[in-house]
């Protein structure tokens, strides 16, 4: 089934993203991931793993209930803590890949009236009230978090992934 035209700038959006993120990664060792700026912000493995559990929420709006035990603690409102039920930077990489290819298949086999369905109440913006306007403002949300990645890389002294 060819994408829906609704979803075209939203698809390209999230490849992005994902090669951005994945490329800012590069270089990170595993105390990389855990380093912050100060205690009121994130660090790289909570912010890695709030964009999985984003993604795991446009999924289940698509149909496809992916869930690991860990996505819990990188809910929307969560707090950036220590908690020994953390993932491991590889095991968040490994997630990050599989939602990376759960999104892309989701998105290719969205339907129209899948797309007509009315957003969620409440949930997530909807510029036109339907879940197509509810994916799309959820890449916005995602292109937020990989440019606080992005501030994270930097902050620790890594190259730039944009030059």
């Amino acid at each position: 089934m060819p994408l829906s035209p609704r979803l075209e700038i939203a698809s390209q959006n999230f490849k992005t993203n994902s090669n951005f993120l994945k490329q800012g990664l590069t270089g990170f060792t595993d105390e990389d991931w855990l380093k912050r700026p100060n205690d009121r912000t994130n660090h790289m493995l909570w912010i890695v793993g709030h964009l999985i559990w984003s993604r795991s929420a446009v999924l289940a709006r698509l149909g496809d209930q992916w869930r690991l035990p860990w996505m819990k603690l990188y809910a929307r409102g969560e707090k950036c803590t220590e908690c020994p039920d953390a993932p491991s930077p590889s095991e968040v990489l490994a997630a990050w890949d599989e939602s990376c290819v759960r999104l892309h298949n989701a998105l290719e086999s969205a339907t129209e009236e899948l797309l007509d369905t009315p957003a969620a109440k409440p949930g997530p913006p909807s510029a036109d009230g339907k879940l197509s306007g509810t994916i799309n403002f959820m890449v916005l949300h995602e292109t937020y978090h990989v440019g606080q990645a992005a501030y994270i890389r930097s902050w620790l002294g890594k190259q730039s992934v944009m030059g």
